[in-house]
């Protein structure tokens, strides 16, 4: 492989490793983090991009007031050329005392600095707690 591999494959791992841990804690600094300060997130493929660390902090912060997550687990990044790499989530969460699933994956580009300075999210969510068919790519992480 070569170094521009390598290094988009670290990032992904630290990005997926950040995302794991902030979305269970609501950090949403720590998840700012991750990203350049011009950042394009776009949180489903139809809607409005959010632009930029502030923007994005913004939509973190809305989305998470009514979640209280239980178990969020991320799979093991796939890195493919250009900088870009995908992952599978799923969060376990209690959302108004009621049990929910959200499951999906994001896309993300990152720079020669290892930021992501694009992603885009396919998600879905089910009520109660379950786990996505097939297992595939949501597989646990090697420490």
């Amino acid at each position: 492989m070569d170094q521009a591999h390598d290094d988009t494959g670290r990032a992904a791992r630290r990005f997926v490793a950040a995302w794991e841990a902030g979305w269970a804690g609501h950090d949403v600094d720590a998840l700012l983090a991750l990203y350049a300060e011009d950042c394009v997130h776009r949180s489903m493929p139809f809607r409005a991009p959010h632009r930029g660390r502030a923007a994005l902090g913004e939509y973190l912060r809305w989305s998470f007031v009514d979640e209280r997550p239980v178990d969020v687990r991320f799979g093991e990044p796939v890195v493919g050329p250009g900088g870009v790499a995908v992952a599978e989530f799923r969060v376990l969460a209690e959302e108004d005392g009621r049990p929910t699933t959200l499951a999906g994956c994001v896309f993300v580009r990152f720079d020669d600095a290892g930021l992501a300075v694009e992603t885009r999210d396919y998600w879905h969510t089910a009520d109660g707690h379950r786990e996505p068919e097939g297992g595939l790519f949501l597989t646990p992480r090697e420490g």
